[in-house]
């Protein structure tokens, strides 16, 4: 474990906090004046390995080779140039820290910008990200402060735990709405699956997980963009062997603090997919909802989980899906290129 501490003075700006994957959606907005939670688990931090903040330089102004040296595969609106660095924690987790309302940017919705000093010497040490359609978070500029050593870390929870693990909300409300963090997950996933099926079709061999993703994997990879046989697709993972024919692809859990990736048999490519989605679709109760009279609501309300309400589709972020797309090598490939020039025109095929 580490604390973040102020580069000037030393004084501690975090409690102790671990290290955790960086979450590769924290700087994109999602949707228009949407009240966004906390993007950190309490008593995490990450590092953003990629320029975060401006200056923004359009695409057309950088040099050859530049755009392929950064990871980017195809075009883009612009790229930031900002710092490369940055580590970010829940909000409450910034405890040595003071609000300077003077430096606190944004707009009618909330706060943004370089807004937070060390509380002992008042030096700026990064900002507070409190606005619309944002991420909240505490990000901390990596010239104003350093980490220092508070132990050994806590072991990272194993496959069976995280599996097993019901201590938290499901990804899917009992109205049927999916949570922010679930559907930026699944947008991530569905578009390295995009990509492992190099733009072929693909069939989702498990009834939960078609249900919910099969429409947008058919909307992506229909007649105009598909090309060639569909690319089956099961599930794998802990307590969920592949049974039968292998299949082309398999979604596999990813582990929320490691990063790492449950491991396909040879043969078959692992799409990867974080483990709160990925349990909800591998184990998820498929009981149909009851029509009950107002009498009966209370007692039906105790099922846990909650049967799935089918009155909402899952809203993937088509915006965060095209710069996924456009940063894997897999698009320089006619099939998944096609997918990508529909994104990029920025309707719906």
């Amino acid at each position: 474990m580490e604390i973040l501490a102020c580069a000037h003075c030393g004084a501690a700006l975090t409690g102790p906090v671990t290290r955790v994957r960086f979450p590769p959606y924290a700087n994109h907005p999602v949707g228009n004046g949407h009240p966004m939670p906390v993007l950190m688990d309490a008593g995490t931090y990450a590092v953003d390995p990629e320029p975060s903040g401006g200056p923004w330089r359009p695409w057309a102004d950088l040099a050859e080779g530049e755009a392929e040296a950064r990871g980017y595969y195809a075009p883009v609106a612009g790229v930031r140039d900002g710092r490369v660095g940055r580590l970010l924690c829940a909000p409450g987790d910034a405890t040595g820290t003071v609000l300077v309302p003077e430096r606190a940017d944004g707009t009618c919705c909330g706060i943004t910008g370089d807004n937070l000093s060390c509380a002992s010497c008042l030096r700026p040490v990064g900002g507070r990200d409190d606005g619309c359609s944002i991420w909240q978070a505490a990000r901390f500029d990596p010239r104003a402060v350093r980490t220092v050593p508070a132990g050994p870390d806590r072991p990272p929870a194993d496959w069976t735990e995280l599996v097993h693990d019901r201590s938290g909300p499901l990804p899917v409300s009992e109205r049927g709405r999916w949570n922010e963090r679930c559907t930026q997950e699944t947008t991530l996933a569905l578009a390295h699956l995009i990509a492992a099926a190099d733009g072929h079709p693909v069939r989702i061999e498990h009834g939960h997980a078609t249900a919910l993703l099969g429409p947008e994997l058919a909307r992506r990879l229909g007649t105009a963009t598909a090309t060639g046989p569909a690319k089956r697709c099961a599930l794998h993972g802990p307590d969920l062997p592949l049974v039968g024919p292998r299949p082309d692809l398999a979604l596999v859990p990813l582990h929320p603090q490691t990063g790492e990736v449950w491991p396909a048999p040879p043969g078959v490519r692992a799409v990867p997919l974080h483990v709160e989605v990925w349990r909800h679709l591998a184990f998820h109760d498929e009981r149909p909802a009851v029509r009950a009279g107002r009498l009966l609501r209370a007692e039906l309300a105790r099922d846990d989980p909650q049967p799935l309400h089918r009155g909402y589709w899952l809203w993937v972020d088509h915006r965060l899906m095209r710069d996924v797309l456009a940063r894997h090598p897999a698009v320089r490939r006619p099939g998944v290129r096609a997918v990508y020039d529909v994104l990029l025109r920025g309707y719906d095929h």
